[in-house]
Order: C-alpha cells, then structure tokens, then sequence
C-alpha cells in the first residue's frame, strides 16, 4: 500500500515539474505596455516619413528623375541616351541598395530579447519609429500604438 502512494507522489510531482517547465524558455505576457504618457515625438526623424524606415523606393524614383534632369549633363555624356540612362540606373541603384541595407539594420534592431530592453529603446527612439511599427520580443510580435487616452504602448500584435 505504502509503495502505490509512492508511485503516485512521484507522478503527481512529475507532471508538476513538467507543466511548469524552463523560465528561460518563457516568452513575455501577452499584455500592453506602457512607453510613455503620450505619443508626441513619434516618427518626426527626418527623412523617414514617420515609418522609423526610409521610403527606398521613392527615394529611388526621386534620385533617378535628378539625375535625368541634371544640368549639365555629367561627362562624358552629351545628350540623354541609353549610356547615360544606364549611367543614372547604375548611380541610384547603389543609393537604392545603400537604403535598403539601413532599413534591414534598423529592422533587425527592433528584435529584443526582453520586453524592458525593447520599451527602453522605443522610449530613446520615438523619432525612429512609427504608430504601427512591428517589435518583436522574445519572437513574439507587438506594436506600437496609441491607448484610448493617447498614451504610446506596445501592444501585443494578435491578442
């Protein structure tokens, strides 16, 4: 009798141990956290039109439309032809790949590990970034939004 109470305590104590499972593993609530008390501030960076991220694309239709209209025309090119077309391709496409190489950093800047480290740097960051952007803490997804009350939080993404 004395070892089926054994068995069972061991059982009872397994089960325990593994529901409870690794607190390293635990990913952050899914709850809303405040950044600050209002959301002025946010996404004024220049140059970012308020994403955190530069617009690449247009920055690309933007250089490319300069270029052909450049005054006078850079040497050795006499006259808008297919050279100097190729000219102004190859010129914006290195600004355009220098772009999208800083947007991929700041992307991968908005992955933390802990949600104090990430509401920490969103609070130095508000010019970077804007309503909507995507944080992702310890693999889970939030954004940045604004509360009834106009506060800036982060918020889980699916709730």
């Amino acid at each position: 009798m004395r070892r089926m109470g054994l068995k069972w305590t061991a059982l009872i104590a397994a089960v325990v141990v593994a529901s409870i499972g690794c607190a390293h593993s635990q990913r952050p609530e899914s709850r809303i956290y405040v950044i600050s008390e209002d959301a002025q501030g946010v996404g004024t960076a220049l140059g970012t039109g308020g994403s955190g991220f530069r617009n690449c694309d247009a920055e690309h239709n933007e250089c490319f439309d300069d270029c052909w209209k450049t005054e006078p025309l850079p040497y050795p090119h006499e006259k808008r032809d297919g050279a100097f077309f190729e000219y102004c391709t190859s010129l914006c496409r290195k600004q355009y790949m220098e772009c999208v190489a800083e947007n991929e950093k700041k992307a991968k800047e908005l992955k933390f590990s802990r949600v104090a480290e990430a509401v920490d740097w969103i609070r130095n960051h508000k010019a970077e970034v804007a309503l909507g952007t995507v944080v992702v803490i310890a693999g889970v997804a939030f954004v940045i939004t604004t509360g009834g009350s106009g506060a800036l939080i982060l918020a889980p993404l699916a709730l």
